[in-house]
């Protein structure tokens, strides 16, 4: 065991890094699986972050626009602290040294996505705003004497004591043994759980383990039933699925299927701009049926130059977008769901905060609007790093001993466990299919007992089956077909991880 007057931050994604910006001087310890920068799904995100910089614009027509695209569930006082603060992220962003867009007289360049009101999103060469903004908070970090990156680390616990959280446990990212480490305060900024799921946009090690920890040392977790379904992942065979950012769609490429014919007219008056829940079922829909949905951006000009990050996935598939329709699928993408927290962050576990897509603010409610993701984390880091507070005793680097290996979670389980998401919880659910993913998840955790990675993911996913179980409607992302109706009365939902485990049939896992 090791003690350090140090604040842990887990995760080292783009919330993590803010977070430990704004705690300078205060000494941090951020631990990062792999190199800085590397594996985080911040830098994977493609549109950019939304924020009203526009003059014709508002927060408040922000705010709007994010409480009707999140089906009734969005916390109003939350959307509106979010995006009053939006704006002054960017502006921060810009100083140190993202190269957003920009026009001829200075102004930021800004793109139209699906349910935003109006143009509102700040973006870098059209889909490489995630990876600019992490190069230029990487350099901040790595500059920042305050802060000390624990490099091939992951974290597997918390360590409880009395009720309160004094501390984590690590492991080598390549499989160790546990080495506790005490700390004054505990940030969780460890991304969301799509690579729960057989299809997905997220990094390979997004996989719940960060709500997971949580969950398994007794917070409440609200939301986990909302799962977003990107719907034009590039259905190119590969895991994870390359990302058709939504901005294409912006710029007018349309969705069709192998007939050529459009569908998405006939769902919503939106077509393809329509909330994400309704593109990615009607997207879900073709393929289930057969008629290959595909995305045609034939008609943009300078593909290349304006969306590199996709061009450069349609080559190494060999598609080529500005010949052919690039095929597509719903995959998972974004948790709504996560750590319950308040407006500093703070989740219901004492010397615990969290921040990012493993809280859960009650900004983004059913169904996150486009591009609100990054900006949720931007705002809610900083809240928090002022909720933990910036003064603190110096305290010297940590020095993590070398233990002992251990085995990593079998990969043939993690490919069980994401088949029976996919299967039970997927875009479409019902009551068997959700009971039949809790018994085969519980069957998984039990097959590896002492893997604490492992643990963490089945953790997560039993909390994403049993909400989705317990919400007998059908609401933004989540889609019960047995449940097809919105109740008129709408609910956050709130659970801890045995109330879960109380929905699992006999045996239920110790």
């Amino acid at each position: 065991m090791i003690a350090t007057d140090r604040v842990v931050i887990i995760g080292a994604g783009l919330g993590a890094l803010y977070a430990a910006l704004v705690l300078a001087p205060r000494p941090v310890l951020m631990i990062s699986p792999d190199a800085l920068g590397q594996g985080a799904s911040s830098a994977w995100a493609q549109g950019g972050v939304a924020a009203a910089m526009d003059p014709a614009d508002s927060p408040a027509a922000h705010a709007a626009d994010t409480v009707r695209a999140g089906a009734g569930l969005v916390d109003a006082a939350m959307a509106a602290l979010v995006t009053a603060e939006a704006p002054d992220h960017i502006l921060t962003l810009t100083a140190l040294g993202t190269p957003f867009d920009r026009d001829a007289a200075g102004g930021y360049v800004l793109s139209q996505e699906a349910a935003h009101g109006c143009a509102r999103v700040v973006r870098v060469k059209g889909d490489q705003a995630g990876a600019k903004i992490m190069q230029a908070l990487v350099a901040a970090v790595r500059a920042a004497p305050s802060v000390q990156v624990a490099e091939g680390w992951v974290a597997t616990g918390l360590v409880m004591r009395g009720g309160h959280v004094a501390g984590v446990d690590l492991a080598r990212a390549a499989g160790s043994v546990p080495v506790s480490v005490m700390a004054p305060a505990v940030l969780i900024a460890g991304g969301g759980a799509g690579g729960l799921f057989a299809v997905t946009t997220n990094p390979p090690r997004i996989r719940g383990e960060a709500v997971g920890m949580a969950a398994r040392a007794g917070a409440v977790i609200a939301d986990a039933e909302f799962v977003q379904f990107h719907p034009t992942a590039i259905a190119c065979g590969t895991d994870p699925a390359p990302l058709a950012t939504e901005a294409l769609r912006g710029e007018g490429a349309r969705l069709i299927n192998r007939a050529g014919g459009r569908f998405m007219a006939a769902l919503h008056p939106d077509a393809e701009l329509a909330p994400r829940d309704i593109v990615a079922r009607g997207v879900y829909a073709e393929t289930v049926a057969g008629r290959e949905p595909a995305l045609d951006c034939r008609a943009l000009p300078d593909l290349g130059t304006r969306f590199p990050a996709v061009s450069a996935a349609c080559t190494a598939a060999g598609i080529d977008p500005a010949r052919q329709p690039v095929p597509v699928a719903a995959a998972a993408h974004y948790h709504m769901g996560g750590i319950d927290t308040d407006a500093q962050g703070r989740s219901s576990l004492s010397g615990l905060w969290a921040c990012g897509e493993a809280a859960s603010t009650g900004l983004h409610g059913a169904n996150r609007l486009a591009s609100n993701g990054l900006l949720e984390a931007l705002v809610m880091a900083r809240r928090a790093a002022l909720s933990i507070g910036r003064d603190g005793p110096p305290a010297p680097p940590v020095t993590l001993p070398d233990p002992a290996a251990a085995p990593l979670p079998d990969p043939a389980l993690v490919a069980r466990l994401r088949d029976a998401m996919t299967d039970g919880a997927g875009v479409l659910r019902d009551q068997a299919g959700l009971t039949r993913a809790l018994d085969r998840i519980a069957k998984i955790a039990r097959a590896q007992p002492d893997s604490p990675q492992l643990a963490n993911m089945t953790a997560t996913a039993t909390l994403i089956c049993a909400a989705a179980l317990v919400r007998r409607e059908s609401r933004g992302a989540h889609c019960r077909t047995d449940y097809p109706d919105t109740l008129s009365l709408a609910r956050r939902s709130r659970l801890t991880l045995a109330e879960a485990q109380a929905l699992i049939p006999e045996p239920r896992p110790a």
